[in-house]
């Protein structure tokens, strides 16, 4: 067993899309990786469920803007970092900032330690 972390839950949002639902599908599966997370005492942290809410308040012209400074403002708050899904050079920077900081990578939920 391990102490509660902040664990960032990274994959792909837009990469290799071009529909919504294709998006909706990619955060889906986001989102159920922060459920397991969370389900093993952890608090999960999507950086696209943050910043989605911002865009849309600013306007879809803003996405880049805001979608990965504030992703990556997040990563380095967080004390590990979950990689799930296929490729995304947006999942792969929040990777490194939480590598760089000395924070855990996890590349599947079974890696995962439960919290105390």
């Amino acid at each position: 067993m391990s102490r509660q972390l902040w664990i960032m839950v990274a994959g792909p949002y837009r990469s290799g899309t071009s529909t919504a639902e294709e998006r909706a599908a990619n955060l889906r599966v986001m989102n159920d990786a922060a459920w397991a997370v969370f389900r093993m005492g952890h608090v999960p942290v999507i950086g696209v469920n943050a910043a989605l809410p911002v865009i849309e308040a600013a306007g879809p012209e803003h996405y880049d803007d805001v979608m990965m400074p504030l992703s990556l403002s997040l990563a380095k708050r967080c004390d590990a970092v979950l990689r799930v899904g296929g490729v995304s050079a947006g999942a792969d920077d929040e990777v490194e900032v939480i590598r760089r900081i000395g924070g855990a990578v996890f590349r599947s939920v079974e890696d995962v330690p439960l919290a105390n």
